[in-house]
C-alpha cells in the first residue's frame, strides 16, 4: 500500500500496477481497492497502463476530515494525479462515474482522457420521487447508527437482490462492507449534483 496526502491533509491510500499512462480508477458506492471490481480490472489494464486504484476518503485505509464534501474528493484524485506526474486518464464506474465527471469537470488540463460506466442517473420523475424517499430513509438509518440496515436498503433500492424482506442483512456489515460504512450518503449526493446540473441545463 501507498498513501498521498490529500489538500485537506487526509491520507488517501493506493495502488499502483502494471506501466504505461498514468489511469485512475474511481469506485462506486460499498467498494474500496480490496473490494470491488478495480482490482481484476487493474491487471487486466496493466499491460498497457500504469493503473491506480484507491480507497476513497473514509474507505478501507483512507483517512476522513469532516466535514464531507464533492470537492474534497476532487481533490483526493487531483492529489494522485500529481503522484502520477501531473496527468492522468480517470475511469469510473457507478457513482464513481459522477465523481469521474466532476473531477474532470474541475481538472481539465490534468485529466487527459474519462471514461464512465453506468452513472446511476434517471431524469424520470417516479424515479425522482424513489429516490427522494430512499434518501429520507437512509438518512434516517445513518443517523440511528443502523448501518446494517442502511447496506440492505441501499441493496434493495438498486435492485441487486443481496438483502430482502425473508434474506436481510444482519445489523452489522460483513468485515468487507464495514470499510464503506456511512458513506452512501456521500454517493448520493454526488448523484443529486449531477441532476441538478442536468435539470439546469434542460431549462434552459
Amino acid at each position: 500500500m501507498n498513501t498521498v496526502t490529500s489538500k485537506d491533509g487526509t491520507t488517501i491510500a493506493f495502488d499502483h500496477v502494471g506501466a504505461g499512462p498514468a489511469l485512475i480508477l474511481v469506485d462506486g458506492a460499498l467498494c474500496y481497492r480490496t473490494f470491488g471490481p478495480m482490482g481484476p480490472l487493474a491487471a487486466l489494464l496493466a499491460p498497457h497502463f500504469t493503473v491506480y486504484t484507491y480507497d476513497r476518503r473514509g474507505r478501507g485505509e483512507s483517512g476522513d476530515t469532516p466535514p464531507f464534501a464533492v470537492e474534497r474528493e476532487i481533490e483526493d484524485i487531483e492529489a494522485l494525479i500529481n503522484e502520477a506526474r501531473g496527468s492522468a486518464g480517470v475511469y469510473g464506474i457507478s457513482s464513481g462515474a459522477f465523481l469521474a465527471l466532476e473531477a474532470a469537470s474541475q481538472l481539465p488540463a490534468k485529466i487527459t482522457k474519462l471514461a464512465i460506466y453506468e452513472p446511476p442517473a434517471s431524469m424520470d420523475e417516479a424515479a425522482i420521487q424513489r429516490f427522494k424517499e430512499y434518501r429520507t430513509q437512509l438518512d434516517g438509518l445513518i443517523a440511528a447508527g443502523r448501518r446494517g440496515d442502511a447496506v440492505a436498503l441501499f441493496m434493495r433500492f438498486v435492485g441487486g437482490g443481496l438483502a430482502t424482506d425473508d434474506n436481510p442483512m444482519p445489523d452489522e456489515p460483513g468485515a468487507q462492507m464495514r470499510g464503506t460504512q456511512g458513506c452512501q450518503p456521500r454517493d448520493l449526493t454526488l448523484g443529486q449534483r449531477f441532476a441538478v446540473a442536468h435539470h439546469s441545463q434542460a431549462e434552459r
